[in-house]
């Protein structure tokens, strides 16, 4: 099974952003982890991180007929981006939405989710983690279980 970890806006930055909130971890400790969970679930898993929305939206067109399930962690694009939507309806590969905190914990803003519609499921408040539940989500969608 190959996977997409799509990661949106600032989360290059974790350790440095909001420690209080995503913690002191850092962007390549999340890429490590993802990668070990990777490795003992015998998937193979590549990664993208972008600050800009037609990037995001480029790769995700780009994972059409290549992999069979993406993680994507939208970060700021997750309340404001109807194209990120649109890119996952488009391509039809499962896709799981994924947040380091719990957004329903924070700012009203944050309460909605665009991209929500086109995901088959939602892991948020489990830190890094969640990336890895989204994971074993994506796989028993896969498996067909």
């Amino acid at each position: 099974m190959k996977l997409l970890v799509i990661n949106g806006p600032n989360l290059n930055m974790l350790g440095i952003r909001e420690p209080e909130i995503y913690g002191k971890d850092t962007y390549e400790d999340l890429i490590k982890l993802v990668s070990d969970a990777a490795d003992k679930m015998n998937v193979h898993v590549d990664f993208f991180q972008s600050n800009h929305e037609g990037a995001l939206v480029d790769r995700i067109q780009q994972a059409y007929g290549v992999y069979q399930g993406i993680v994507i962690n939208p970060a700021a694009y997750t309340h404001t981006s109807v194209a990120l939507l649109d890119a996952v309806k488009t391509v039809g590969i499962p896709t799981v939405e994924v947040h380091i905190s719990d957004v329903r914990q924070r700012e009203d803003f944050r309460q909605v989710s665009y991209i929500r519609e086109a995901c088959a499921g939602t892991v948020m408040g489990k830190g890094f983690a969640g990336y890895v539940e989204a994971m074993e989500i994506l796989r028993q969608i896969v498996d067909g279980k």
